[in-house]
């Protein structure tokens, strides 16, 4: 039996429960993966109240979760690549809070031995999500980018892969994640209002690109300290573009791109920032820490 978080409404935290139901079985190019940590993301808990209801309606019962690591125990026709016991990070589609699931052969990486179930849990969705945020904007050596909640799951991993571009990053956060963001190679500064302000003051020469990863004015402040919305986006902001033109994109996810953060990680240039680890019966209470917005990197359920 597998043991699989779901909802059957939309609502509060608590509508989140685990069930038992049948062992998956994979089908063609499927692999059936025992995980052992999976990501939670601010996405699913918006999902959860039923925020994109007018755009992507739930079908109850529903489930949650974009990224899973475990190990392999059995393989559908037409996979090659992996056996039972390999261990894997793989991307997959709401079905990530569980402890089986199903993922494509295709979507899934060898996980490096020494990275922990809990990081490896948390790379794919997150991760991929930042790469692709970047390769939309363009971000090169010499742009100064600003990110919009840099210390959340996307924006750590954002700015890590920026500066790794050569570019400056002025990431948004509260006070007391400013030397986080420090260590990560940001130039931190405290959001709210003034925001516009504070940035011109710290980048005088200005910003050359933004990134929103939390939505609402923060997209404003994009605007306007760039004087047109041609190289803002946000990923979270479903209103953004109609109302000021600036673009909301999604993750183009794929085994390379995964791939790409892997071997990053393993060169020790990518760190996987776990704030908070939960049990999948716990997913309740994931879902209340991530809605405090103050979460420093990512939340991990595990699943032992």
């Amino acid at each position: 039996m597998a043991r699989v978080v779901v909802f059957t409404e939309y609502g509060e935290p608590d509508v989140l429960h685990v069930i038992d139901t049948e062992d998956p079985r994979p089908a063609e190019g499927g692999i059936r993966v025992r995980v052992r940590a999976a990501g939670v993301q601010p996405f699913d808990a918006a999902y959860r109240r039923g925020d994109f209801a007018r755009y992507r309606p739930a079908v109850f019962p529903a489930r949650l979760g974009n990224e899973v690591a475990g190990v392999v125990d059995a393989t559908g026709p037409g996979v090659t690549g992996f056996t039972a016991g390999d261990e894997v990070i793989a991307f997959v589609d709401a079905v990530g809070y569980a402890d089986t699931v199903i993922a494509q052969a295709a979507s899934a990486v060898r996980k490096p031995a020494a990275m922990p179930w809990p990081e490896a849990g948390v790379l794919s969705a997150a991760g991929q999500t930042a790469d692709t945020a970047l390769d939309a904007l363009g971000v090169t050596a010499g742009d100064r980018l600003l990110i919009h909640a840099a210390a959340g799951g996307v924006g750590s991993f954002a700015t890590q892969l920026a500066v790794a571009r050569g570019a400056t990053v002025i990431g948004t956060a509260s006070e007391r994640n400013h030397a986080y963001l420090a260590d990560l190679g940001a130039l931190p500064v405290t959001y709210g209002p003034g925001l516009a302000g504070r940035v011109r003051r710290l980048t005088p020469e200005g910003v050359t690109a933004a990134l929103d990863c939390v939505g609402g004015e923060a997209n404003d402040v994009s605007v306007e300290v760039l004087g047109a919305p041609d190289r803002a986006i946000t990923l979270v902001d479903w209103q953004a573009e109609q109302r000021i033109g600036v673009r909301r994109v999604g993750t183009d996810r794929s085994a390379a791109r995964l791939a790409g953060l892997v071997s990053r990680y393993e060169k020790g240039e990518l760190v996987v920032p776990v704030w908070r680890r939960f049990t999948l019966d716990e997913a309740p209470l994931a879902h209340r820490e991530i809605e405090t917005g103050h979460v420093r990197g990512k939340i991990a359920l595990v699943t032992t």
